[in-house]
């Protein structure tokens, strides 16, 4: 292993170790799992299809804003993919560009990216940028600099310049782009050099975004405004971010914005796992599941639905999350769960397909940092030709994946043990 990949890692254990004891933290002085104030959490009943009317009708009522029709979605994979598609939009900016991300790395990706948006910005065009304080602190002061005095409006969020570090422990995760109000991306990507290229590779990421149109577009835009209001007192407003949207597809989606103070995406999960009937299947980057959810995956197994889930392999930038993950492996075997792990690059895809008919995509990881404490986006598709296509997608990564079997998880190794001390309410 090359000197710079052993640092990466090593910064990356680094930053999972500081926030396991931000969490130690919080339950320290709250009295409660994570989170303060947040209510118990119940197993929900299975009692309709994700494919069914009633389905759609719960998600409308439970989750605001409702599903609306009228969209179109283009898939995007890799970085030989995404990137070219997210600057040509950026670059056709007339009005607004609004950034978010988690990921932001000093790079050869990182420049084409500072660049078309300083020149946007020069050109006139409101920029609005929001990153994460932890997860863009290697984006180089430059670049930081660069943005800037071209006029381009960056906040970092949530930096470590506080007193209270329980306000630290809340990340936004999200990677989200919405350029004049009608075209969204949403997805995983890390604006890095890691993502460059087709997605395979020891040091690649293998990622999807996905390039949005249509009236749902508004709903992404209302996400980014309303966590730039909260996080800077500034309303973004008018026809410059919300123009006129018609219909541009066929599908029906819906965005879903969840974070410390509302866990919409705990909700959406546990409610599409018990409204699994026939099929469930699960890609994730960070897959580390709670107890109440792991105990709804075996409940969905039970009750004869193929449960189906493909995760990282040895190829993780975070090996001690890949071992507290392993940990519950034998209980989800057992129920009769598939599970496969990635080989080609870093997994970092976050997709759920249930029913063969309902999607969800964005920046969500099956994990606690993900469903209770990062402010997240996912995109909710209603569409069988959509999940059609999403299945492909699937079975193409689980034929590069290996299927892990009960035994490969018999033997017994101190450092697993001592993850497993260390994580005994996950």
């Amino acid at each position: 292993m090359d000197k710079g990949r052993w640092l990466r890692g090593l910064g990356s254990s680094v930053k999972f170790t500081v926030l396991a004891f931000l969490h130690i933290y919080v339950l320290l002085n709250t009295g409660c799992a994570l989170i303060s104030g947040k209510p118990a959490r119940h197993e929900i009943l299975p009692m309709y299809s994700a494919a069914s009317p009633a389905f759609k009708h719960s998600v409308d009522s439970l989750l605001d804003p409702p599903f609306i029709g009228g969209n179109s979605i283009t898939t995007l994979q890799d970085g030989d993919q995404i990137f070219p598609a997210m600057l040509s939009a950026i670059q056709s900016a007339h009005r607004s560009i609004n950034f978010e991300s988690y990921v932001f790395w000093e790079g050869h990706v990182a420049r084409e990216f500072v660049a078309a948006l300083a020149e946007r910005a020069r050109a006139g065009v409101k920029v609005n940028v929001m990153l994460d304080a932890l997860g863009t602190h290697k984006m180089g002061i430059e670049n930081l600099n660069h943005l800037r005095e071209a006029g381009v409006d960056v906040f970092k969020y949530h930096t470590i310049l506080w007193l209270d570090p329980r306000r630290y422990n809340y990340r936004t995760h999200r990677k989200l782009l919405i350029v004049d109000g009608k075209v969204a991306f949403i997805g995983g990507v890390g604006i890095a050099d890691e993502w460059a290229g087709n997605g395979e590779g020891v040091e690649k990421y293998h990622d999807t975004q996905y390039e949005v149109r249509g009236p749902v577009v508004a709903q992404l835009q209302g996400t980014f405004v309303t966590l730039w209001l909260r996080s800077k007192g500034d309303l973004l407003y008018g026809p410059d971010y919300f123009p006129p949207l018609t219909t541009n597809g066929t599908y029906q989606a819906q965005t879903v914005s969840s974070s410390t103070w509302d866990g919409n995406l705990d909700f959406l999960y546990r409610l599409a796992i018990a409204s699994a009937q026939k099929t469930l299947r699960i890609e994730n980057a960070y897959f580390l599941p709670d107890k109440l959810i792991r105990t709804e995956l075996v409940a969905a197994a039970k009750r004869g639905v193929k449960v189906e889930i493909i995760v990282p392999g040895e190829l993780i930038d975070s090996k001690l999350m890949r071992m507290a993950s392993k940990k519950h492996y034998p209980e989800l075997l057992k129920a009769g769960i598939k599970i496969y792990e990635y080989q080609m690059a870093m997994l970092h895809v976050k997709l759920m397909i249930v029913d063969d008919a309902f999607v969800s995509v964005g920046s969500g990881n099956f994990d606690n940092r993900s469903t209770r404490l990062n402010a997240e986006a996912n995109l909710n598709v209603l569409d069988t030709n959509f999940a059609a296509e999403q299945t492909a997608l699937f079975e193409k990564d689980k034929a590069r994946s290996r299927e892990t079997k009960l035994h490969d998880h018999k033997g017994f190794h101190l450092l697993q043990h001592i993850v497993n001390l260390a994580l005994p309410a996950l």
